[in-house]
């Protein structure tokens, strides 16, 4: 028999071996139109930084090789260009000689792989214009960034090469900036679990422009090029690597009339034939089934490719003992101290999927939290009412790839999130615990199956007002200054049961901690007592991430001061002593509050001007730390991160950070009612002068008033006609208002623009920047914004949506109530 192989890599080449271990007598024939056979494509990123030092690990098998063990014949650099399969041959091309020859087969493998996606902009084949698919284009980045000492790289992806990629060319010392029209990277995991991913980049200095497509590439001579995005933005860059995606190489199986499906990918049974079934297709150009959805699909993955090829071999040479029944997608990839692992579907690709499922979420370390270097894992597992597990994703330094491959053991073997609580796993404190967060998993998942606790998630918690249900943070006092959830009520786990009467029973309460397991407690303690009670799975770390990261551009949000050394200090308005005392404070291995609590006791203990390095793994912290110092008066001179530790750097200010931050009746409330000119300003002018002062102003804009937080230009949304009228109705924004009295059809309000304008007086629009930057918080009535027809997605970015609860609450806060 004459087996004739399409194509190398894990599928092709895996083929050919099992052939011959199964038939010696078989005539075996493999083409490649590339000069590789077999090299490991997952390692060329690593390869471009240097991590792989070895250019020759990366080649797997050459052709010389392969006869010598196999007696394969491999040709290098011979591509097949059509398939005759009425007489069993196809046409060869030499690429190196140009000339053509016709091989027959009694059995044909189709393994040519995908192909990088280009989109066809302008600017795409610019010199410097590149993407990562094979040795020669490794080869070609590599002497491109030696030949031209590039310093500056925008990737246009975020998939799993991009991201890759970003890494390594920052490890190079090359300023890199990541572009995805997807709002989050890795698209395979949920937002709130990207959300950490986005951070940890940003805190690389990975420069994030997410939700916004590539638009065109410009030429600016001497090797520059400019990135034009979709949003108008332009990233000033010498070197452009494309890994947007890939497509697959069916071109052969097209014009040969196999059939494809509906993606492109060409159609198979169970053991890899074709519609013409002497033909087989395996690897990235193959259709499979999806084993959670049933569906047909196509996996990428060098996993299930080498398995095909096995199974292929095997029905060829008559031995069909295997059929490959489907995939779940199994995988993971390094983001620098990170692994972020998946199997099956997330939450939202089940919900695309149109099937039923419920989520849960926890925060487990590593290993032994009292072992030396206890690292934060996050877990997140997707089921359904039968306990059927439908996915799941981990995040985390160490630890992430092993959980997520004994839950996907647990899924192929039909198991269910009760037998993960069952699950006996290896435990050594330097190893794991002696409940596993696979088994932390399980027990949660089970909690809510069998009705012991109900959750609600983040994305949900916006569908809940104050008025309507309690929400009970029950973490300690000194962990609020790090953010909470707006309108909610605090009572630490340890005083619930002797503070249940200052808990309304005539609505839902929404309980959450830090990571969700003391509100597991309270919630327990609560439904005994005859409360209704959900717990916000994944706590408020989960839910601070994801909201930030949904609202705030993450490379923004993340920036801080570096650490001031010795040569700036002379320029630096405020003093930063250098010979100050470095104090050290450990809180590795600590969760949440541990890390913010370590952060207090030694502020406490240190003078004015005194510098703390603290160190913690805990995933919140690179959160907590920012927001603790901003609420306290200190000074975050700098946060980094090193093989899972984040390390920050804060220097002491002059005041007690939690007594200046308390203080009762300090802050100014006000309800801004009006949608006059005159009387924004007022309210502006007031709220900036007292936010000047260190008061923290609240600013609760209700009907007309929620005109001045209108975007000034036209919102698409979805409104009824009635709706539609006050739209036209109303002013769009701040530049449209008028004055209460002496508009005089908009000549007075021009007046008194043109007024402010000589003696220097902020714009309204200004006024409301300068307001935001200064910490004022504006509320909008989400009552008033019903009655109106106003949506949330014409309001000004940062703007709180809020209940007549929020405002109350910050009002008792404050020493002064003002109505405009």
């Amino acid at each position: 028999m004459k087996i004739v192989i399409v194509g190398g890599v894990a599928g092709g080449a895996s083929t050919a071996a099992r052939l011959r271990r199964m038939d010696e007598d078989a005539e075996i024939i493999m083409f490649e139109k590339g000069p590789y056979i077999s090299f490991a494509n997952c390692g060329l990123p690593y390869h471009i930084s240097g991590v792989i030092a070895d250019r020759e690990s990366l080649l797997l098998m050459t052709p010389e090789r392969l006869k010598e063990m196999f007696n394969i014949n491999t040709l290098v650099n011979h591509e097949v260009i059509s398939i005759d399969r009425q007489h069993k041959n196809i046409t060869v091309l030499d690429e190196k000689t140009g000339k053509k020859h016709i091989e027959t087969y009694d059995k044909l493998v189709l393994s040519p792989g995908a192909h990088p996606f280009i989109p066809p902009v302008a600017g795409k084949d610019l010199p410097g214009v590149l993407s990562l698919r094979n040795i020669p284009d490794m080869d070609e980045i590599i002497e491109y960034i030696n030949n031209n000492n590039v310093k500056k790289a925008v990737v246009i992806g975020g998939g799993f090469i991009g991201v890759e990629i970003a890494e390594n060319l920052q490890h190079m010392g090359i300023g890199v900036a990541l572009v995805e029209m997807l709002p989050q990277v890795l698209g395979l995991i949920d937002p709130e679990m990207a959300a950490l991913v986005h951070q940890h980049m940003a805190l690389h200095k990975i420069d994030l422009a997410l939700g916004d497509g590539l638009a065109a590439i410009e030429d600016l001579g001497d090797g520059k090029k400019a990135v034009a995005l979709n949003s108008g933005r332009k990233i000033e860059t010498e070197l452009v690597i494309m890994a947007i995606g890939v497509r697959p190489e069916n071109t052969l199986a097209k014009e040969a009339g196999i059939e494809l499906g509906a993606r492109g990918q060409i159609e198979t049974n169970q053991y890899m034939q074709t519609s013409d079934p002497d033909i087989y297709a395996l690897g990235d150009v193959s259709q499979i089934i999806h084993l959670v959805t049933g569906k047909k699909t196509g996996v990428a993955l060098a996993g299930p490719a080498s398995k095909q090829g096995r199974i292929v071999a095997d029905h060829i040479v008559g031995r069909p003992s295997t059929k490959f029944v489907g995939a779940q997608g199994t995988s993971v990839v390094k983001v620098f101290d990170l692994g972020v692992a998946s199997t099956g579907l997330s939450s939202a690709a089940l919900t695309r999927e149109g099937i039923e499922h419920k989520n849960v979420i926890v925060h487990e370390k590593n290993h032994a939290g009292y072992y030396p270097n206890a690292t934060e894992l996050v877990l997140k597992l997707s089921f359904n009412d039968e306990g059927k597990i439908l996915g799941a994703q981990a995040i985390g330094p160490d630890g992430a790839d092993k959980r997520i491959d004994v839950i996907a053991t647990a899924m192929r073997a039909g198991m269910t999130v009760y037998d993960l609580e069952e699950l006996e796993l290896a435990y050594a404190p330097p190893f794991g615990s002696s409940r596993d967060p696979v088994n932390v998993l399980g027990y949660a998942a089970g909690n809510i199956l069998r009705g012991d606790m109900k959750v609600i998630e983040w994305n949900q918690v916006a569908d809940y007002s104050p008025e309507d249900v309690t929400f009970l943070d029950v973490r300690e006092p000194i962990e609020l200054i790090a953010g909470k959830i707006e309108g909610s009520i605090n009572i630490p786990l340890g005083e619930v049961r002797d503070r249940l009467n200052e808990i309304p029973k005539d609505k839902p309460v929404i309980v959450y901690c830090a990571a969700g397991k003391r509100a597991y407690f309270a919630y327990r303690d609560l439904v005994q007592h005859g409360f209704d009670v959900y717990n916000l799975t994944g706590g408020y770390k989960t839910y601070g991430i994801a909201i930030e990261d949904k609202y705030i551009d993450t490379t923004k949000k993340l920036e801080v001061k570096p650490v001031v050394t010795a040569a700036s200090t002379a320029s630096e308005s405020k003093e930063i002593k250098m010979d100050a005392p470095r104090i050290k404070v450990n809180a590795t291995g600590m969760q949440c509050p541990g890390p913010i609590l370590k952060l207090y006791n030694g502020i406490q203990e240190a003078n004015p001007g005194d510098v703390l390095e603290v160190s913690a793994t805990d995933s919140g912290f690179a959160n907590d730390v920012k927001a603790w110092c901003d609420k306290t008066g200190n000074e975050l001179l700098s946060l980094d991160i090193d093989n899972g530790t984040y390390i920050a750097t804060v220097q002491k200010g002059g005041a007690h950070p939690i007594a200046s931050s308390s203080a009762a009746g300090s802050g100014k409330a006000m309800v801004v009612f009006s949608g006059d000119l005159d009387k924004a300003i007022a309210s502006f002018i007031i709220a900036n002068g007292s936010a000047s002062m260190g008061h923290q102003v609240t600013m609760f804009f209700t009907f007309w008033g929620l005109n001045i937080l209108r975007k000034d230009t036209y919102v698409p949304v979805k409104k009824t006609f009635v709706e539609k009228m006050f739209g036209w109705m109303m002013p769009r924004g701040a530049k449209e208002l008028t004055l209460s009295q002496m508009n005089m059809a908009g000549a007075g309000t021009a007046m008194i623009k043109s007024i402010m304008k000589k003696h220097h007086v902020d714009s309204v629009e200004q006024m409301i920047q300068t307001a935001r930057e200064n910490g004022v918080r504006l509320l909008a009535c989400q009552m008033s914004m019903e009655l109106m027809g106003i949506k949330k997605e014409e309001l000004l970015d940062g703007v709180e949506l809020a209940g007549v609860a929020s405002f109350v609450a910050a009002s008792d806060d404050s020493n002064a109530t003002l109505f405009i």
